[in-house]
């Protein structure tokens, strides 16, 4: 199989909370709705956080998912451009999801504004590391050392202009993404390497040895390669059909990196606007 493989995990391995964070360090996320209940009306527009992700190690007790990463907000200048291939891809592969949401791309195309609320409006993120299982004694010394070793950053540009699919390691999970492949892929393979050398003196599994840094916008259950690949050909066609292909189909600034452990988020470094 040549489908691409990324790892997603949960946001959160413990049932309980992480240590508090600090004065300053951001606000614990609300926990996720239950699932006996119906999803809340889209006019909420705060779809639950449900089904993107699978949790790839065993739940213990005392254990925190931690994972860091870039986050990501997609400018208002390049929403318009992405609902048209949003609805592009929805056409070709039906049971398509928002990412971290259980609602279907298709039924969010039906309405232009709740497709680029839902969908586009949300918090995307590059990883820097694998997500992995960490115990609680841990978070003080790491959170320290990835500090220590982004204390000096600083801005660049990243540009997402590739269309590409991945597939988790399980194949529960495929996914459609934008890759970064030239501008800002210097800058963020150097910082896996940094989240990588505080992974191994914590004896935590690094990141994947020829990193493909990317956002994804939506999910399908199992392995649906073909239909991604499918998709993305009709993708770029389409672009270039119409005069709208583009150097970079989304471009933004590096200013933040964020590291969550459970359900707590700690900056790591954050950049002056």
């Amino acid at each position: 199989m040549d489908a691409l493989v990324a790892n997603y995990a949960s946001d959160s391995d413990s049932d309980g909370d992480a240590p508090a964070a600090t004065a300053g360090e951001a606000a614990p996320v609300p926990p996720e709705p239950s699932a006996l209940l119906p999803p809340p009306p889209l006019d909420l527009l705060q779809p639950p956080n449900f089904g993107s992700r699978v949790r790839s190690f065993p739940h213990v007790e005392g254990n925190y998912a931690l994972h860091v990463y870039i986050p990501v907000v997609i400018p208002s200048d390049a929403k318009k451009h992405l609902v048209l291939v949003m609805r592009r891809a929805a056409s070709f592969v039906p049971d398509l999801y928002a990412i971290d949401a259980d609602y279907a791309l298709s039924e969010l195309c039906k309405d232009e504004q709740k497709l680029e609320k839902v969908l586009l409006s949300r918090e995307f993120h590059v990883s820097l590391g694998r997500t992995v299982a960490i115990q609680v004694h841990q978070i003080e010394s790491l959170v320290a050392m990835l500090r220590q070793k982004f204390r000096s950053q600083q801005r660049y540009w990243m540009d997402f202009n590739k269309w590409e699919h991945f597939v988790n390691d399980d194949c529960t999970r495929s996914f459609l993404s934008l890759e970064v492949t030239s501008t800002g892929l210097p800058e963020i393979s150097k910082q896996i390497t940094m989240v990588d050398d505080v992974y191994r003196l914590h004896g935590l599994p690094e990141f994947y040895k020829n990193p493909r840094p990317h956002i994804s916008l939506a999910w399908a259950l199992g392995d649906v390669s073909c239909k991604l690949k499918q998709a993305i050909k009709e993708i770029e066609k389409s672009q270039s059909s119409l005069g709208t292909s583009q150097k970079s189909n989304l471009r933004c600034k590096f200013s933040h990196v964020v590291c969550k452990i459970g359900k707590k988020v700690y900056d790591i470094c954050k950049l002056a606007d």
